[in-house]
């Protein structure tokens, strides 16, 4: 991590900037950036997450009660992605020009791709089997705008894998 909790600043590893700049630069390329700002505004709080889970609830009637714990898992492993932010307060980067707007100013984790990830890991349990490809698009969208370092999005991705893994039983628990 490049900030350690005892609140001692520490500069992102050079690895975790050229890897952004790479990814940073498929962004020049008008389509693609206007895909990455798309995915990213549609994931702004788990937004796109969420509503797919209650699409997925309102459509299967005979897993509502699944979809909607899939759906709460999601939701909170965007929180605790929040939560985490907040305690380590790690800026976003500075040495790209961000094409997207965000809601915060802190970077670590990525709650984008903490939310995408919980979600193809509690979906596809379900058999939304486009979802993490999805979410997949979701993560590297935020290294295209330029608003998370790699090291973020994986930080993210493993929050909510974890967070939805652990739920796993709990989303098909009970009579639907």
């Amino acid at each position: 991590m490049d900030r350690r909790l005892d609140g001692v600043d520490r500069p992102p590893g050079d690895l975790d900037r050229r890897l952004l700049s790479v990814l940073h630069a498929y962004g020049g390329n008008p389509h693609v950036a206007a895909v990455a700002r798309t995915l990213s505004r549609s994931g702004e709080h788990g937004a796109l997450w969420l509503a797919a889970g209650l699409a997925g609830a309102a459509a299967d009637r005979a897993r509502r009660g699944a979809w909607l714990r899939a759906t709460a898992l999601t939701a909170g492993a965007h929180l605790a992605s929040m939560g985490v932010k907040r305690i380590v307060r790690r800026p976003r980067p500075t040495h790209v020009a961000p094409r997207a707007r965000t809601a915060g100013r802190h970077s670590f984790p990525s709650s984008h791709a903490a939310s995408a990830t919980a979600a193809a890991v509690a979906y596809g349990t379900l058999g939304a089997y486009a979802v993490p490809p999805l979410a997949a698009a979701m993560c590297l969208s935020r290294l295209v705008v330029g608003v998370h370092y790699p090291t973020d999005v994986a930080a993210g991705a493993a929050l909510g894998a974890a967070a939805a893994g652990l739920g796993a039983r709990w989303i098909g628990a009970g009579r639907d």
